[in-house]
């Protein structure tokens, strides 16, 4: 029998704004050192491991069925850089991924084909994850950089999941670890010539704002500053661009960016260069182009362009003479560029799907890559070489697995180089997936994508557990992608959904705009009307639905919690946002400034402060209602999304009178969740029981 469930201490603690108050009795459980918090923590994994002891035969099912779909000992496609090609590959039983290269021939840029198991002739390994996670709970690498002359290896690991990096240095002739370390930062890497490493470090609120130049062989209290950024909604990233000639400097926050140019021809520690002013609600990003011999900025924007053009600028006067590359088209979400030295490669979005094209940079023609499938997801990957015969691509679906192509520029022929080995049998064939439409409340139509195990039959023909995923904010699109975790679910008749609700950017910059600030509840109602669509079209049921997100998703999935309980049979928050307004409220807290471009400023703003009073889930916990079964997944060290926040939700609900509400807080771990493959795998396979046994298939 299990136990009663741990009820947290309920002590006032009074937060006031425009002129309302709100008492919050578990605030308490925010003091993250207290011998008392970390117990109360303890006390909820004890209680879930009880409450879910009867699935552990069902956890090892699914943790072997996913191990064994899995070619453990693998080898990813070798991408050259310089005279070296760098791959990454797996060993079975081990939990990292171990990084290596290998000489390449002159002018040869056909990758070798790698064989699992089979030992790769001249193989130098840089870097053992393992090697690297010896003797630590949590192992994570933040940067990851060879220099231009491949004498020297930076890498960044990160051992408690604070997302605070120590970049080390090795020399890659003598395998000599060097002296040079630097601590809590946020990454860095290689000055071209070797002889520097730029990075960045974080203020108190965890925000990147400060870019460091350091000489290799100096001391780290000798770093010269390059830049900092002291506005509190703005962070920091810096790259160099793939011909080497230009370190970027980029500040943004959700809805504003400015960069800068330092040219690496010259001083690096040289005055950067403003590309375009910071103008309130313009965003713009640059690469390094060179067009009939004149240096040239590719400048993405939507400078009064809702959907961003692209165009180009001479890099030595970019606030110059603008001319229109790719002009602006409302409904195509233009999303990247990436330079060559011959073309550029152009990221788009129509119709809800991810787009590539070829850009010609004398005739400014787009040439669109073309896929069969309804559904699918493609980019470029792992292209270091500013000049290569070559464009490697990414590309999967629902039903794909991962594909690695390379684009021949000469014949414009997709060589397929590698694709995700699935392990057991399985064909593609037998698995399908589509795109419906439901209707939201205020007329608007909502994407949902389908997949599932054609031998059950078509969604429709019968009721049928459904696994229905959103996300839904920041302009983030849950593209079509191939899950081996989520056969076990199809392969027992789930139909998985998305909800590719308002807040995304699945549909353009207008999507994401209808889904955020003061629209943001048209983030949940979308949501539920894809439950209703999906219930009213006879594919599932309220008993037979399940709901999950993840961070962001996680708000979602509180609010619909409130909104529609009775619609659902579980819910799955994954390091859920619950507790938004307390975190929006407090500039202490890390990233909180930064956030009010996406949720407002509800500190200085009464109308902000009531309409996310409204809908946060946490204020909003219903007494009398018969919530769903709940499972609330944290991490002690996140620092995105504080474990505080699912700890209190959870003490609410039971408060309220629900019955079935539980959390699972890993005690060493970021917002990633546990690190290393085989305790993911295990962690999902936690998840995955939980929820067939929710949807009553255990």
């Amino acid at each position: 029998m299990v136990t009663n469930a741990p009820i947290a201490a309920r002590r006032s603690h009074v937060r006031s704004h425009h002129g309302d108050s709100f008492d919050d009795p578990y605030e308490w459980l925010r003091s993250k050192d207290s011998p008392e918090v970390i117990a109360h923590l303890e006390a909820e994994n004890a209680h879930t491991d009880e409450a879910t002891a009867h699935l552990e035969g069902l956890r090892e099912q699914l943790f072997q069925e996913i191990k064994g779909r899995v070619q453990e000992t693998d080898l990813s496609v070798p991408s050259r850089r310089g005279d070296w090609w760098y791959y990454s590959r797996s060993e079975e039983g081990s939990q990292y991924g171990i990084h290596c290269r290998a000489a390449a021939e002159p002018g040869d840029w056909t990758p070798p084909v790698l064989e699992p198991g089979v030992p790769v002739p001249g193989e130098e390994i840089l870097l053992d994850g393992n090697v690297e996670a010896e003797g630590h709970e949590f192992f994570s690498l933040g940067s990851f950089d060879v220099s231009d002359d491949a004498t020297k290896l930076l890498w960044a690991p990160d051992y408690e999941g604070d997302e605070l990096y120590t970049i080390r240095v090795r020399d890659l002739i003598t395998g000599e670890t060097l002296a040079d370390e630097i601590p809590r930062t946020g990454g860095g890497f290689f000055t071209p010539d070797g002889a520097a490493i730029v990075y960045t470090t974080r203020d108190e609120a965890w925000r990147p704002d400060t870019l460091w130049l350091h000489r290799l062989g100096t001391a780290v209290s000798d770093d010269v500053k390059l830049f900092h950024e002291p506005d509190e909604r703005f962070w920091l990233g810096a790259g160099i661009t793939r011909s080497r000639r230009y370190l970027v400097i980029a500040v943004g926050s959700s809805i504003t960016s400015e960069e800068y140019l330092v040219d690496l021809q010259g001083d690096v520690t040289a005055e950067p260069q403003l590309v375009w002013p910071r103008n309130e609600g313009v965003e713009y990003e640059i690469d390094h182009a060179v067009v009939d011999g004149e240096d040239r900025l590719l400048i993405l924007h939507n400078d009064k362009a809702l959907d961003f053009e692209l165009v180009s600028v001479a890099a030595s006067d970019p606030q110059g003479e603008r001319h229109v590359v790719i002009a602006h088209e409302p409904g195509r979400r233009l999303l990247g560029v990436d330079c060559f030295r011959d073309f550029g490669v152009v990221g788009y979005r129509s119709e809800g799907l991810e787009r590539v094209g070829l850009l010609d940079y004398r005739t400014d023609a787009v040439d669109e890559l073309r896929f069969d499938e309804p559904l699918f997801s493609a980019g470029p990957a792992g292209n270091p070489e500013w000049h290569s015969p070559f464009l490697r691509l990414s590309y999967t679906s629902f039903v794909t697995p991962a594909t690695v192509f390379d684009l021949d520029l000469a014949t414009r022929e997709l060589v397929l180089r590698k694709q995700q080995a699935v392990l057991g049998g399985y064909e593609p064939s037998e698995y399908g997936q589509e795109r419906r439409w439901a209707t939201a409340p205020d007329g608007t139509k909502v994407p949902l994508s389908l997949v599932w195990k054609k031998s059950f039959g078509d969604p429709g023909a019968e009721v049928r557990p459904l696994h229905l995923y959103g996300y839904g904010s920041y302009e983030h699109s849950i593209d079509p992608g191939f899950s081996v975790a989520r056969l076990s679910e199809l392969d027992r008749g789930v139909i998985f959904a998305v909800a590719h609700v308002r807040g995304g950017g699945e549909m353009g910059r207008n999507w994401y705009e209808d889904g955020k600030l003061r629209n943001k509840r048209n983030s949940f109602t979308d949501f539920v009307a894809c439950a209703e669509h999906l219930i009213d079209t006879g594919v599932t049921a309220p008993e037979r639905m399940l709901a999950e997100g993840g961070s962001a998703g996680g708000l979602l999935m509180g609010a619909v919690a409130n909104l529609a309980p009775s619609k659902f049979a579980g819910i799955l928050a994954s390091v859920p946002f619950v507790d938004a307004l307390t975190s929006i409220l407090d500039p202490s807290l890390p990233l909180t400034v930064i956030e009010w471009d996406e949720w407002g400023d509800p500190l200085h703003d009464a109308d902000v402060y009531a309409y996310m009073k409204s809908y946060t889930p946490y204020e909003n916990v219903q007494d009398g209602v018969a919530y769903p079964r709940i499972l609330a997944m944290t991490s002690i060290n996140d620092t995105r999304v504080l474990y505080v926040e699912p700890a209190k939700w959870v003490q609410a609900l039971r408060h309220a009178g629900a019955q079935d509400v539980l959390l699972k807080c890993e005690m060493a771990a970021g917002h990633g969740g546990v690190s290393g493959r085989y305790n993911a795998w295990r962690e999902r396979s936690f998840e995955l029981a939980w929820m067939l046994d929710t949807l009553g298939l255990a």
